[in-house]
């Protein structure tokens, strides 16, 4: 589609009951024409009309207008919601203008229509904005979010073989109808049940040709089978990202990780234990004769249609072999930006950040700390049809629609390095560096950073600023690093306040000095009291911390310096950075979080 046909230009002309766009010969050349003084009197309508009825402000519109100008393809509509501006009163207006119907779409299945969506993907709906709601006659009324992209409109005519009938939606309301739909079949899941109907074949090994095997042929008992097909299912059912099966001397023990916090789930009989990790083993496709070594597996599995994977690895331990899980599930990382818990400021630089054609951008933090879903939802916010987004992993964890995503394989020498020399000549926009671990990984993708692209990474460091002197330390030139490092964003993950059994309290004396000194006096906070929902803790989900540092000039010319880390650290705060220990109590003023969980994670930070 041109870049510069925006919905401000959409045509009025709606598809004929065959399905052809309204046009002599049945083609798209007569919906539009590239006459620039129409653009601009109809993307100057949607302004007016929008500063007419108070959906935005002149002040708004106007720094709008100059971001569509310096940023061809972008359209006045998307950047006035990014912006804060009322979603559905703009596309009401963007539907007027294009001589269609705005419609607001229910989050359930029923709204939506769950055959033509099976037959286009969930991910193709999203990535186009676009949703099958129902068929009126012969037609197919679809929601679109940008009603201009004709060209997508008939791509799916095309696909489906019926005529269509476009109607305006929000993108809110598509995603969150999507999500209902994908959520159908889990949500009421009973733990008795699953007890009591597993099945041998109800969790499905899927080999790399996507080929599924049977597990009662695989190998194994039935109520070993049916057993570990359970752990699977509840930890799935508990939102739990790894399992862990630890032998002990006269018991086994299965711990899930949830929110971040280990649980003890269950203690089944000892004697069950060679046989479980001899199960896992044939699910990996590991040595189940080798006992006395470590060993990583991969096993794909299919749950009710939903595919997993799951990483395992096994350690040889003085009671036994010690085997744990790490669950990868692709709905745990399709999380949009506005939902990872940044506040405004630091949300809306971000998305500059990632909008810069080039420059190295860091996300740094421990284990576990959610910088991989940072970095996946920051390429979600992408065009990827326009731009060519490689990554480099190790490894791959979650598979994404329209990226180039490389594996790293040590043994055969194709490390970070070396993938991402052969990525440079692949004509890259956008790179993804799984972790830069050393100092040739380090110059080639500063570099590459120097040569026009954008380069997105990760770091094990406590805070944004030791980003930069970690990175002085792998052996990289100061002066290189203050030209190409745009932006580094320190993150940790803290338990959010349990929504079903929070409630306010008078906080001890020993809270309120904290709150306090940090600037957030509070005569009541909230807590969880703690329900079954979760698990009588107080906490249900987790929520980000951030600490976002910019560099400006003068932190660049600082940087060439060689600055020690404590020094660089308290210029940046002098210079306005917001470090992760005042975003957190900003969490506990807002009642996200408690005190108590902002202090453990940000113990190492000031």
């Amino acid at each position: 589609m041109p870049d510069d046909l925006t919905e401000d230009t959409m045509p009025t002309a709606e598809p004929s009951a065959e399905g052809q766009p309204l046009g002599g010969d049945g083609s798209l050349s007569e919906l539009w024409s590239p006459e620039a003084d129409v653009e601009t009197q109809r993307a100057r309508d949607l302004g007016d009309v929008l500063l007419e009825r108070g959906v935005v402000d002149a002040e708004k519109l106007e720094s709008a207008r100059g971001v569509v100008r310096k940023a061809p393809g972008r359209t006045l509509a998307d950047v006035v919601i990014e912006a804060d501006g009322d979603e559905a009163a703009v596309q009401q207006v963007v539907a007027e203008l294009a001589g269609l119907t705005f419609e607001r779409i229910e989050a359930s299945p029923e709204a939506v229509s769950v055959k033509h969506i099976g037959r286009l993907g969930d991910d193709f709906c999203k990535d186009y904005g676009l949703i099958p709601l129902r068929m009126a006659g012969p037609r197919l009324i679809l929601g679109v979010t940008h009603p201009d992209d004709l060209f997508t409109i008939e791509e799916v005519r095309h696909k489906l073989g019926v005529a269509i009938k476009p109607v305006v939606v929000t993108a809110t309301d598509l995603n969150e109808a999507i999500a209902a739909l994908k959520q159908g079949d889990e949500e009421h899941i009973d733990v008795d049940e699953i007890i009591g109907g597993i099945d041998e074949d109800d969790v499905e090994v899927v080999e790399e040709q996507e080929e599924q095997l049977d597990l009662e042929a695989a190998a194994g008992e039935s109520p070993v089978i049916r057993f570990v097909n359970y752990l699977i299912f509840n930890a799935i059912k508990e939102g739990a990202s790894d399992i862990h099966i630890e032998p002990q001397e006269k018991k086994l023990t299965i711990r899930y990780r949830i929110d971040g916090v280990l649980f003890e789930m269950m203690n089944p009989p000892h004697h069950m234990h060679a046989a479980m990790i001899s199960r896992l083993k044939i699910m990996a496709n590991l040595d189940i004769s080798e006992r006395r070594l470590p060993q990583d597996g991969r096993i794909r599995a299919m749950v009710h249609g939903r595919k997993l994977d799951l990483r395992l690895s096994t350690l040889p331990t003085a009671q036994g072999e010690k085997a744990v899980m790490r669950i990868l599930d692709t709905r745990s990382i399709q999380v949009n930006l506005d939902a990872l818990g940044m506040d405004e400021d630091t949300l809306l630089i971000w998305k500059n950040q990632i909008k810069q054609p080039h420059g190295i951008l860091l996300v740094t933090g421990p284990t576990g700390s959610g910088k991989t879903t940072t970095l996946y939802s920051s390429l979600g916010q992408m065009d990827r049809r326009k731009l060519n987004i490689s990554t480099v992993e190790d490894p791959v964890e979650y598979h994404l629609s329209g990226i180039t995503q490389t594996q790293v394989q040590e043994g055969i020498g194709m490390n970070f390095s070396a993938a991402l020399r052969s990525l440079l000549r692949q004509d890259p926009d956008v790179i993804m560096v799984g972790e830069i671990r050393d100092t040739e990984t380090a110059r080639i993708a500063i570099q590459a950073s120097l040569t026009g692209h954008l380069v997105l990474s990760t770091l094990h460091t406590n805070d944004a600023p030791s980003s930069i002197t970690r990175l002085i330390n792998v052996g990289v030139e100061a002066y290189l690093i203050g030209s190409a490092v745009n932006a580094t964003l320190a993150q940790r993950l803290v338990r959010r306040i349990c929504e079903n059994c929070r409630e306010q309290v008078e906080p001890t004396e020993q809270v309120a000095e904290v709150l306090a000194m940090q600037g957030f006096p509070a005569e009541k906070i909230w807590v969880g009291q703690g329900c079954a929902k979760c698990r009588n803790t107080g906490y249900s989900g987790r929520v980000g911390l951030y600490e976002q540092l910019v560099l400006d000039d003068m932190l660049r010319d600082k940087i060439a310096g060689s600055p020690n880390v404590t020094e660089f650290r308290r210029l940046c705060v002098e210079r306005g950075m917001v470090t992760l220990r005042m975003d957190g109590f900003k969490k506990v003023a807002a009642g996200l979080t408690s005190v108590d969980e902002v202090m453990r994670v940000t113990e190492s930070t000031i």
